[in-house]
């Protein structure tokens, strides 16, 4: 349990330094520039990561409550009730990127062209849905977490070391359950369709250059950059989601944690934050301009 403890440690923090790195990156381009709306997506979602690493297990927000003093059940309560509604932004974000790059590839031509310059008016409204649904939503989850009391009677189950869920009536478990499946399912759905969607284009698009010029003289756009990191991130995510939701379920249904369980969760739920900025920052010619330039100047 140690080795993983430590590889837990590890991720986590080169999770923190490269969303960090991302986040002030983005900031920087809101402030100094007109920011593209992908920009605001991938601003929101840096941020939203950086949080699940605070908010993830024990690690760093509990270790800053014991410093403050904080009693044990307000310090599981709010740290649960922020991990549950950043795990819900994460997905509802994701799912946003992917309609948005959907939309942004398409056409003059297509019917879903229209909806470009909709988007881009209707972004910081969609945030603020976004943000108003998952703030509601887990706020339910709070009476039912608190501090790990160490009795044996009580039927809790323990989800951290010092937290745990306390016994809910079958009906409410599997209303919350089914609710939460539901939200899950519908917008993995919208992300593979417009996954699916993006591939289609792509591949249209390859064909057609591929008849208009030579190989050898192809490259390739920022667009189609762009598309092909989110098809990446899109399908790293849902694999990594959905063995997260099964592990967290079956726990629930079961009432029973095992900690080496518990501590492969948090490895899976931790990957996507930890790939996501890298592969951004190794995709995004912004960035990679940046780093040369700054390499350059050091040298």
């Amino acid at each position: 349990m140690s080795s993983l403890g430590n590889v837990l440690y590890i991720q986590a923090g080169v999770g923190v330094l490269a969303n960090m790195f991302l986040f002030v990156f983005y900031i920087f381009i809101i402030l100094r520039n007109r920011p593209k709306p992908m920009d605001l997506i991938s601003c929101q979602q840096t941020f939203i990561h950086i949080m699940l690493f605070f908010t993830a297990g024990d690690v760093l927000l509990t270790n800053i409550f014991e410093s403050l003093h904080i009693e044990n059940d307000f310090k599981c309560k709010t740290t649960f009730y922020i991990s549950r509604v950043m795990r819900g932004l994460s997905i509802c974000t994701t799912c946003l990127l992917s309609v948005f790059q959907a939309v942004t590839i398409n056409p003059s031509t297509s019917l879903l062209a229209k909806y470009k310059h909709k988007l881009k008016k209707y972004m910081i409204t969609a945030f603020f849905y976004i943000w108003f649904f998952n703030l509601s939503y887990s706020s339910n989850l709070i009476f039912y977490v608190g501090a790990y009391t160490n009795v044996s009677g009580t039927n809790q189950m323990k989800i951290t070391k010092y937290c745990s869920l306390f016994p809910m009536n079958y009906i409410i478990r599997g209303l919350i359950l089914t609710v939460t499946t539901s939200r899950d399912v519908f917008l993995v759905a919208v992300m593979l369709t417009t996954s699916t969607y993006m591939v289609i284009i792509l591949f249209r698009h390859q064909r057609h250059c591929k008849y208009l010029y030579s190989t050898r003289h192809l490259r390739e756009s920022p667009e189609k950059r762009a598309t092909q990191t989110i098809l990446v991130l899109v399908v790293f995510f849902v694999v990594m989601y959905w063995m997260d939701f099964i592990i967290s379920s079956t726990s629930v249904l079961l009432w029973m944690y095992d900690p080496v369980i518990l501590t492969v969760q948090k490895f899976v739920m931790n990957a996507y934050p930890t790939i996501t900025p890298l592969v951004q920052i190794s995709s995004d010619y912004r960035i990679i301009n940046l780093l040369k330039n700054l390499q350059s100047k050091c040298c």
